[in-house]
């Protein structure tokens, strides 16, 4: 549903979101992708619907499928994204992340449901608005690790 190995190319006009990932042109075949980072890259990660999207997909996870405390739950989206688990400084910050975002959800609601309406998939119902909100911006930035990203 989300797999760009189904985008519709045209030769005049290359998928915006592929191009911003210096995509070949497939004029001629590439063997291996030249890695590359751009402030533009980090932009659509963070901001395109897609990715917002998979942002709560992944949080909506980490609040059904692993632990109630948030230490097994940053691990679990951790090692989901990058095969390993968060070190005591990532912990740590991912942490506070997740409670400066709760805080900011909780005396504004509206923007959490703003947050969460983003995309086609519909948010799970039965979880609370402000935690999974706020677990979607801790999911986003786990989803943005150059290590996520580029699994080297």
């Amino acid at each position: 549903y989300r797999r760009s190995m189904y985008t519709f190319w045209k030769r005049s006009s290359p998928p915006a979101a592929l191009a911003t990932f210096d995509a070949p042109n497939r004029e001629i075949c590439t063997v291996r992708r030249a890695r590359t980072n751009t402030p533009l890259q980090a932009l659509v990660l963070m901001n395109d619907p897609t990715y917002v999207e998979a942002a709560r997909a992944l949080a909506e996870r980490m609040m059904s499928e692993s632990g109630p405390g948030p230490r097994e739950r940053i691990a679990f989206a951790f090692r989901l994204a990058t095969g390993r688990r968060p070190n005591d400084a990532e912990h740590i910050a991912l942490r506070e992340l997740f409670e400066a975002q709760k805080d900011e959800y909780q005396s504004d609601e509206e923007q959490a449901l703003a947050l969460l309406g983003v995309g086609e998939s519909k948010r799970d119902e039965s979880l609370d608005a402000v935690e999974l909100a706020a677990w979607t911006t801790v999911a986003s930035i786990i989803l943005n690790l150059d290590e996520t990203i580029t699994k080297n």
